[in-house]
């Protein structure tokens, strides 16, 4: 096991967009539908197989709050790619991702980003970030923390993103 890649990403966003949620659901099989909010910064681990082989992510969720952007800022070092989450439900969060991008590269310079828009169970549009993930480069995926659809594809292209 110790043959494995290891690669530090990041899930970022405003608060209640299901960053915690998305984390769960990939690492433990799981769905509650009411959370604590996550204080500072929580992670976990989880190997998985790309074509290429075995590699294991280090997941951190960084707290959406922004009395936690000190605290945030520290958290972001050493991570190879980013999921800026906002919530297809509420178009605020789609518009605070430019700053969360501008706060990932700001500590990572060469950060790879993934969008992704969550909460594709409550949307009545979709499609919403595909516009900024293009205006940016970064792949764009629609999830869903309760049903789980998209939740692997998310994970799998942060891997690849991390490893290229």
């Amino acid at each position: 096991m110790s043959d494995i890649p290891l690669f530090k990403v990041v899930i970022a966003g405003d608060e209640s967009v299901g960053k915690t949620s998305l984390i769960r659901r990939y690492c433990e099989g799981k769905f509650e539908t009411s959370r604590v909010a996550t204080i500072g910064v929580d992670f976990q681990t989880k190997v998985m197989d790309l074509p290429t082989g075995a590699v294991k992510l280090s997941i951190w969720d960084l707290a959406g709050q922004a009395r936690f952007q000190v605290v945030r800022l520290g958290m972001y070092r050493g991570s190879r790619s980013a999921a800026l989450v906002f919530d297809l439900s509420r178009p605020e969060t789609l518009e605070h991702l430019a700053a969360w991008k501008q706060e990932a590269q700001g500590a990572v310079a060469s950060v790879r980003f993934l969008i992704v828009g969550n909460k594709a169970d409550l949307a009545t549009a979709r499609g919403a970030g595909k516009p900024f993930a293009d205006s940016i480069g970064a792949p764009y995926v629609e999830t869903s923390a309760q049903s789980g659809e998209g939740v692997a594809e998310l994970f799998e292209t942060m891997a690849r993103l991390a490893g290229e």
